[in-house]
C-alpha cells in the first residue's frame, strides 16, 4: 500500500515515468473493462488510451479518503465508454419502424396463445395445486409466505409446488407428443 502512495505522489507531482508503472499495473483490468462494455477491440484500446491521459491530467483530483485508486481509474475508464457508446447514438432506432411493429404483433400473437394454452393446462389441475403455484408464481409469495396463506406445513406445500409443476410438465410433453404425431402423419 505504501508503494502505490509513494505512485500517486509521483504522479500528482508529474513524473511521466510514475505513469508508465501505474499503466503496467492496471492497464489489463481497465482493458477488460472497457472491451466488456464497448465490446470492439480497436474503440477498447483508444478508449483505454484516452482513460490513461485523463488519470494523467486528472491525478490531482485523485483524493484517498474517497476510495481506492483503482477504483478512481475504474470509474474514468467506464464512464468514457459509457459516454463514448452514447456518442454514437447506438441507442437511437433508425431503421423501418415497421418491422419492429410486425415482431411486436407478433410476439403478442405468441404471446396470448401460450397463455391461454397454459391457463387451460392450470385449470386441469386440482385446486390446491392451482392455489399454490398462483401464489407464488403469479402473486410473487415466497414459499414461506405462501405456505401460511394456504395454511399448510411448508413441506406439504413444497410437495403441491412440485407436483404441479410436474403434472404441468407431463401436459406439455403429450401436447407436443401429439404434435410430432400430427406432423408425422401430414407427411
Amino acid at each position: 500500500m505504501q508503494g502505490e502512495e509513494n505512485l500517486i505522489k509521483r504522479l500528482k507531482n508529474g513524473e511521466e515515468a510514475t505513469l508508465s508503472i501505474l499503466y503496467n499495473k492496471y492497464s489489463a483490468a481497465l482493458y477488460g473493462v472497457i472491451l466488456r462494455i464497448c465490446k470492439d477491440e480497436q474503440e477498447a484500446q483508444n478508449l483505454l488510451q484516452d482513460t490513461f491521459l485523463t488519470i494523467w491530467n486528472k491525478a490531482h483530483q485523485y483524493d484517498p479518503d474517497k476510495g481506492k485508486f483503482y477504483t478512481w481509474t475504474y470509474r474514468i475508464a467506464r464512464n468514457k465508454t459509457l459516454n463514448f457508446l452514447r456518442s454514437q447514438n447506438k441507442l437511437i432506432q433508425t431503421e423501418d419502424f415497421s418491422v419492429y411493429t410486425l415482431k411486436e404483433q407478433q410476439a403478442a400473437s405468441t404471446t396470448n396463445e401460450e397463455y391461454l394454452q397454459l391457463k387451460g393446462n392450470l385449470k386441469k389441475l386440482e385446486p390446491h395445486h392451482q392455489r399454490a403455484l398462483e401464489l407464488v408464481y403469479f402473486k410473487g409469495l415466497t414459499h414461506r409466505e405462501a405456505h401460511k396463506i394456504m395454511d399448510v406445513p411448508l413441506g406439504t406445500f413444497k410437495s403441491y409446488i412440485k407436483q404441479a409443476l410436474k403434472k404441468l410438465q407431463m401436459s406439455y410433453d403429450k401436447a407436443i407428443l401429439w404434435l410430432m404425431i400430427l406432423i408425422e402423419a401430414i407427411r
